[in-house]
């Protein structure tokens, strides 16, 4: 699961749990950009992010933290951290997690063709969505789409194996820019995040705080 995680929140861990259980993924890693392409460079710089995520997921043993895209200096292409990863775990199979958002938008991502010559593609989406059936996101359904959970612990995802997996989470209206907003007219960002960095989130995003180093 990549993302700017600014800040980490209950909207990403809360369904990355949920998928290890109703999935039975071994671990979830959470891998925080550091050249985001395809929105607002982040507000909180990259030492806090991560130092955030790693909090948040202390303790829970499915969770790890990959800085791969932190120690990259090029832009965090998820399809360069799949090529990455694949050849790290050679025949592991292998799955992008992906709010609805993130995949109906999949098609303006570097190479965006490919992700699925290297990984699964996992969409966490709220009860009752109905899936595209037209466009460029349709065809891309067409022979990918799997129902069957076997598929993706059995079928590493080489060159065309790539399976598309639909899965329903709790719906959590959380996002990272309504905690900053939250904090920055002075609220409390209490029970949206982690109370292990709830002070320091505070302290970061508060009013006038234009970066936080």
């Amino acid at each position: 699961m990549g993302g700017t995680f600014d800040p980490v929140h209950f909207g990403h861990l809360r369904p990355a749990l949920e998928l290890c259980e109703a999935l039975g993924f071994e671990r979830v890693c959470f891998i925080p950009n550091r050249v985001p392409v395809h929105r607002e460079q982040p507000v909180a710089s990259l030492e806090k992010r991560v130092h955030w995520l790693q909090s948040a997921v202390e303790g829970v043993t499915q969770f790890v933290v990959d800085l791969r895209e932190v120690e990259r200096e090029s832009p965090s292409w998820m399809v360069v951290t799949l090529e990455s990863l694949s050849a790290e775990f050679p025949g592991r199979p292998l799955s992008l997690i992906l709010g609805m958002d993130a995949f109906l938008q999949i098609e303006s991502w570097h190479r965006w063709q490919e992700l699925l010559d290297h990984a699964h593609i996992v969409v966490t989406h709220r009860p009752g969505f109905q899936t595209p059936g037209e466009g460029e996101i349709g065809k891309l359904l067409q022979g990918r789409k799997s129902e069957r959970i076997e598929e993706l612990h059995q079928t590493p995802a080489t060159i065309g194996g790539g399976r598309i997996f639909f899965h329903p989470v709790t719906p959590l209206d959380i996002s990272s820019t309504g905690i900053r907003a939250v904090v920055g007219r002075g609220g409390d960002p209490r029970f949206l995040l982690p109370d292990s960095i709830r002070e320091d989130v505070i302290e970061c995003y508060q009013v006038n705080h234009k970066e936080c180093n």
